[in-house]
């Protein structure tokens, strides 16, 4: 997607139908597979079973929390109808090599983009590159209205399935009320005018505020990379911009004396720095399982390639990945250059102590 002045915008009821219509649009269903990272918000997931689609993970790397692109080719099948990278925290995925890649195998890339408003790939805005760009606006993120989403698409046929997708089939709304209908299927996926409203209102600082992340998150990562067993996640060179809707980094308790990482949470929360330990592994999360041993699911898949899932999808480096993150949310980064100062100053305390909090 290359000229902003083509765009079409659609308003969704939140990220997971924005996401969800965008599959259905590009006619995603039984029997395909789409693939998507395992760090990721399970709504990505869920957007692809209410597809009927199989979803295959791809494993994470390590340094910069997104999925691997260089193993996506490997997991790819003559079923592979959609890669939907996840742009996690406001970082951003290779997309050069994730494009590349598509593009030479004709598969849409639906970008979730729902945690990086504003982020950005070679000084364009992330969501702009694939057939589909998804974005939420629930109440954590950098911009938001409680709920709600949107979709950016530049493909003008793939516009008008998406505007009749979410407005259960309806065509899109000309000068009259209008009862035609189009597509294969659809649902009410439409943004309310409350909603709008408050968008509007937080449009005003929007900028302000993420220029303040990225002040501040960029300073927190070049301070705690000085810390030994501290790694802040790392950008793609192509990342111009990160949008930091989470300061990721991952916890080396080896290099704390053994302080576990549950232990240095709960120390970090004791210094009056909130924090949390991130995603579990997607995955390995029993319900897909229960999914896929549905009837609907015994159906639509060889049993061979229900028997072979799991091992297909096992995802090493993300686990060794859900074990070590440690998250600080956005609004922390809308504090002072002395707020991140006292975070620093807080994981340096605890690491000097280290060794007595281990015994505790």
């Amino acid at each position: 997607m290359t000229d902003a002045c083509n765009f079409h915008h659609l308003a969704t009821s939140n990220g997971t139908s924005a996401v969800y219509a965008s599959l259905a649009a590009l006619d995603v269903g039984p029997g395909d597979e789409v693939i998507i990272p395992p760090y990721t918000f399970v709504a990505t997931l869920n957007a692809v079973l209410l597809n009927h689609a199989l979803p295959v993970f791809v494993d994470s790397d390590l340094e910069t929390f997104q999925i691997d692109a260089k193993k996506i080719e490997a997991a790819v099948s003559d079923r592979t109808t959609a890669i939907m990278p996840v742009h996690l925290g406001g970082n951003v995925s290779d997309l050069d090599a994730i494009m590349k890649m598509a593009s030479a195998r004709k598969i849409p890339v639906v970008e979730d983009a729902c945690q990086a408003h504003l982020a950005e790939w070679r000084g364009k805005k992330v969501g702009n590159y694939g057939s589909t760009g998804c974005y939420s606006f629930q109440a954590s993120k950098n911009l938001n209205s409680g709920e709600g989403g949107a979709l950016l698409t530049n493909d003008d046929e793939l516009a008008e399935k998406l505007f009749a997708f979410q407005n259960n089939c309806r065509a899109r709304k000309t000068s009259s009320y209008n009862f035609t209908y189009r597509g294969t299927c659809g649902a009410n996926l439409r943004l309310t005018e409350f909603q709008g409203a408050l968008l509007l209102a937080q449009m005003a600082r929007v900028q302000r505020q993420a220029d303040s992340r990225d002040e501040n998150g960029r300073y927190l990562a070049k301070q705690l990379g000085e810390i030994s067993g501290i790694l802040p996640a790392k950008q793609y060179d192509g990342c111009t911009r990160n949008a930091f809707h989470l300061f990721m980094f991952r916890y080396q308790a080896e290099k704390f004396a053994g302080l576990s990482r549950a232990k240095f949470l709960a120390a970090l929360n004791a210094e009056g720095i909130p924090c949390s330990g991130g995603y579990s592994p997607l995955n390995t999360e029993s319900f897909i399982k229960d999914c896929l041993k549905s009837r609907a699911y015994q159906r639509m898949y060889p049993a061979e390639t229900l028997a072979n899932w799991a091992e297909r999808t096992r995802c090493p480096q993300n686990d060794k990945l859900c074990e070590e993150a440690v998250w600080f949310t956005q609004t922390m980064l809308l504090g002072t250059r002395a707020d991140m100062d006292d975070i620093v100053a807080a994981i340096r305390k605890i690491k000097t102590h280290a060794a007595e909090l281990a015994k505790a």
